[in-house]
């Protein structure tokens, strides 16, 4: 996560959207950079509105804006799938080695995923809280330039933004029955997306 406290906004590291790139690049524009725990580094937003917002309004910060990338849903799926099929994992729980991404796919839609498929929800990192918290901006994953163009109106021009964490290519493919499966079981991830314009 990134706090841009004179800019008064706040960049959400949605997992597998490729936010980890931007905090590289923009870390020394940054006024605060949450790296570590991985629970503060990829705080979903109710995380975000019970530690960091009450701090940042009683420093005098009531307005600031909050900013998510979201992936396409099966995209986003193929991008753990593929991360979770590196070495550092072989053996471990959370491995997808020996796993199909159909059944990876269709374990993530279980009401309790295995721990291979349990990645949670773009749409429920995002939820807005009944308090009135809410993500200001989204931006699709998948249209870089209109992600840029916001940072770049809030902070000036931009530094180069390396590729980081490049999951290995691999041949994802689902059947319809599975495509028509995860749209129902993840439609609110689907919606999310297809919202952002």
């Amino acid at each position: 996560m990134l706090v841009f406290w004179k800019e008064r906004f706040v960049l959400l590291s949605v997992p597998k959207t490729g936010t980890q790139a931007y905090v590289h690049a923009l870390a020394p524009r940054a006024s605060m950079v949450i790296t570590d725990p991985p629970e503060l580094k990829h705080a979903p937003l109710y995380r975000y509105n019970r530690f960091f917002r009450p701090m940042f309004e009683k420093l005098g910060a009531e307005s600031m804006d909050v900013v998510a990338v979201i992936r396409e849903p099966i995209d986003w799926l193929g991008s753990w799938f593929r991360y979770r099929q590196r070495d550092a994992l072989n053996g471990k729980p959370t491995s997808t080695r020996g796993v199909s991404f159909e059944e990876f796919v269709l374990a993530s839609c279980e009401d309790a995923p295995p721990a291979f498929a349990n990645v949670g929800s773009q749409a429920r990192f995002t939820e807005p809280r009944p308090n009135g918290t809410s993500v200001s901006h989204f931006f699709q994953y998948e249209n870089q330039k209109a992600f840029r163009s916001f940072l770049e109106s809030r902070l000036g021009d931009l530094p180069l933004v390396p590729d980081m964490n490049v999951s290995p290519k691999l041949s994802l493919s689902l059947s319809q029955q599975a495509q028509k499966e995860v749209k129902e079981k993840r439609r609110a991830d689907f919606e999310l997306w297809h919202s952002i314009r």
